[in-house]
């Protein structure tokens, strides 16, 4: 999608689906430029913080990235993390961790973290996030494995291994949050500041 005629152009730093998706039907102009950074890096470098902590400073380093590479746009990094029993999440790296992970997670409450920033001419001029609970049914090891057949490996690309607005709504009793916290970026937040900026009219 080309930029606004004026006002900044705005340049999401991701190759995520969904939130291009909800850029897209938020009527927001913009083009995709994917970030490279070394996630597991920094979060290694970040030690203790919390997970919300972690998700900012992952988006701030996605804007951060691709700013520095095109400073005349307006670039927006975003993230998103699980933490659950006391662990955090990544994305899974075969189907054998997914089934793991999906193991751990049934019949606890799933903490998801997402995040987002905004740079320009390689420094951060916003940051923003928010929170959900997600409380897992009980997921048996045949429930597990079938829904991994169906969703396998697209849910390799997703914290939680699942897509809310799809097969991965069954795997939950109740959600607690934002929805599109949920799909993976605080968009109210981030239209806000979109206005704030001149990206959006008011």
């Amino acid at each position: 999608m080309s930029g606004l005629a004026q006002g900044p152009r705005l340049v999401l730093a991701s190759k995520s689906a969904s939130r291009r998706a909800m850029l897209e039907a938020a009527g927001v102009p913009f083009t995709a430029s994917a970030a490279d950074v070394d996630e597991r890096g920094i979060e290694v470098r970040l030690g203790g913080a919390t997970p919300a902590e972690v998700a900012t400073a992952l988006a701030e380093a996605k804007a951060l990235a691709v700013s520095k590479q095109d400073r005349a746009a307006l670039v927006l990094g975003s993230d998103s993390l699980v933490e659950c029993g006391g662990r955090r999440f990544d994305k899974p790296a075969s189907r054998e961790a997914a089934a793991e992970h999906l193991r751990f997670f049934s019949g606890r409450t799933m903490h998801l973290h997402s995040a987002a920033a905004l740079a320009r001419d390689g420094e951060i001029v916003r940051s923003m996030g928010s929170a959900a609970a997600l409380r897992v049914n009980q997921l048996s090891d045949g429930f597990i494995e079938s829904y991994l057949d169906h969703e396998w490996p697209e849910v390799g690309h997703c914290v939680g291994v699942f897509r809310i607005e799809g097969r991965g709504v069954q795997l939950f009793e109740a959600l607690d949050g934002d929805y599109f916290t949920i799909l993976g970026m605080p968009l109210l937040a981030v239209l806000g500041a979109l206005r704030d900026l001149g990206v959006m009219p008011r």
